[in-house]
């Protein structure tokens, strides 16, 4: 059995919470940004198969927008954070003063669109490795996040290539983002965590949290 398959509540509380002090970062950063009120939660931390991933973003044929990276350093491994479309309308709308603006699925998109969902990503994958890096005390150096609108199925199979040879499971964050403050204008969003095998071990002790058993 591997160690992700031995993770247990204490073990993703530890997530959840680093998680959230994570969101509270990158709310406070896109309120900046946004010019308006945003807070983010994390209200759930699991361990999942990869169907449930796919399933999760809303099945293999739903077209999500998604930003991709690689973490390097103490710890390696695979980062994914999925939005979707509509909730990908209201950030770029926002940013660029638009409230016409309608981001379609297919391509070719605006480079200005495409901009405001990359720094999306850069601010979102950012704030909650940060938070990582802080409570672990480990050096994370994530590499530039790309940016992809498609299907989920292949959006996902992108980043599993390599991991599913050892592993069949990822860790989900999920995350509410929510516009207004109040829960009148919330949305999902699914950070999936893929550590690498052995990173996982490296996580969890760098916590203090006992990883036998």
């Amino acid at each position: 059995m591997s160690f992700i398959e031995k993770i247990n509540s204490l073990h993703l509380d530890v997530l959840k919470e680093i998680g959230n002090i994570g969101a509270a970062h990158a709310a406070t950063a896109l309120s900046g940004i946004l010019n308006q009120k945003i807070e983010m939660s994390v209200p759930n931390v699991r361990i999942i198969s990869f169907d449930q991933m796919m399933e999760l973003a809303g099945g293999p044929e739903n077209v999500v927008a998604s930003v991709f990276l690689r973490l390097e350093g103490d710890v390696t491994g695979s980062m994914f954070f999925i939005l979707s479309l509509p909730a990908a309308t209201y950030f770029i709308q926002q940013m660029i003063g638009n409230d016409s603006f309608v981001f379609e699925s297919e391509s070719p998109h605006s480079e200005m669109s495409l901009s405001c969902l990359q720094e999306l990503g850069n601010i979102l994958s950012g704030s909650y490795l940060s938070s990582l890096s802080d409570f672990t005390n480990l050096h994370l150096y994530p590499s530039v996040p790309s940016l992809t609108i498609d299907m989920v199925g292949a959006t996902i199979s992108f980043g599993l290539l390599e991991l599913s040879q050892v592993s069949d499971y990822a860790i989900v964050i999920d995350t509410v983002l929510d516009k207004e403050g109040d829960g009148s204008g919330a949305m999902n969003g699914h950070f999936f965590l893929l550590p690498d095998p052995d990173s996982f071990e490296v996580i969890f002790n760098s916590l203090g949290v006992a990883t036998d058993g």
